[in-house]
């Protein structure tokens, strides 16, 4: 009787036991399923909140698309004003009445540039911008630079220099954002650069890349504020800043073109001592094709 009693004994404390964990995996099933659920639940959450920030997105781009088609008309009208008014067509102007035509046609025209840029920013937003790769020489787009900035450059005491690109191969992209990325460049450099000069140059890295750099001898940017000069509508606290004030959004559409090309911008500057910007692209936008018949090769 003594052996039964402890077979049995055994086998109850065998069959708890065994209760005990079918009770404690059924726990564990329900926690699970209700973790599943719970998870289920989020990512349908987050679904729906990445579908509202997509309809946001796109109706912020849509918005500022149409707002930029409508300010358009009325700000080409007051420059095309004010350039009568600057030609004389009306008669002569007084001292202070050429000062204040000058004011507009300035103001009018940052106006339009920004205009510009919002109409670019919600088009690259809305992944409607179109790339257009192209073979070209580099002394053509620096020579293109050169006539646009020429009419520009009215400070006897500032000079912009063109550095001739040597033992450059031709590049395979689009030279017209590659052109803007440029002019955004140069013109914030001759904004903001009351004296010495703003360089252009071009140079080779890794066989594979090109970096085009614009230098000035300017009044620089301080180390923390490096990383949000590409950000939208990022504007430098400075007084030379708050008396030539931008819209903050030609170098961040600079960062948006260039990744579009394949490449990256960046800033190297010292407070009171210039800045460099630069950007760095493949020589070749994706596969090229054959070079033009009776060109070099690149």
């Amino acid at each position: 009787m003594p052996a039964e009693e402890t077979q049995a004994d055994r086998s109850d404390a065998l069959e708890a036991a065994l209760a005990a964990s079918r009770a404690e995996a059924e726990g564990l099933r329900a926690e699970l399923e209700e973790t599943n659920r719970g998870v289920v639940a989020l990512y349908a959450e987050l679904d729906d909140q990445a579908e509202q920030l997509r309809r946001a997105t796109e109706l912020k781009s849509r918005f500022l698309a149409y707002m930029s088609h409508e300010f358009r008309t009325p700000v080409n009208a007051i420059r095309s004003i004010a350039r009568l008014l600057a030609d004389r067509v009306d008669g002569p102007l007084t001292d202070d009445q050429e000062r204040q035509v000058a004011f507009i046609q300035t103001a009018a025209t940052e106006f339009a540039e920004m205009v510009d840029d919002l109409l670019d920013l919600a088009k690259i937003e809305a992944g409607r911008v179109d790339i257009s790769p192209a073979w070209f020489e580099m002394v053509d787009l620096f020579s293109a630079l050169r006539g646009m900035f020429r009419s520009v450059l009215t400070n006897p005491n500032l000079s912009l220099v063109f550095e001739e690109p040597e033992g450059l191969p031709r590049l395979f992209t689009d030279d017209r954002k590659l052109s803007q990325i440029l002019r955004n460049f140069i013109s914030n450099a001759l904004k903001f650069t009351a004296q010495g000069e703003v360089r252009v140059s071009a140079t080779a890295v890794d066989g594979d890349h090109v970096r085009f750099a614009v230098s000035d001898t300017g009044i620089g940017i301080a180390a923390d504020h490096h990383a949000a000069v590409f950000e939208d509508f990022a504007q430098v606290d400075s007084p030379l800043q708050k008396r030539l004030r931008g819209t903050g959004l030609g170098l961040a559409l600079s960062r948006h073109l260039a990744a579009l090309l394949g490449g990256r911008v960046g800033v190297e500057s010292e407070l009171n001592k210039g800045s460099t910007f630069w950007v760095l692209l493949p020589l070749h936008l994706g596969e090229p094709p054959a070079s033009p018949p009776g060109s070099t090769a690149p």
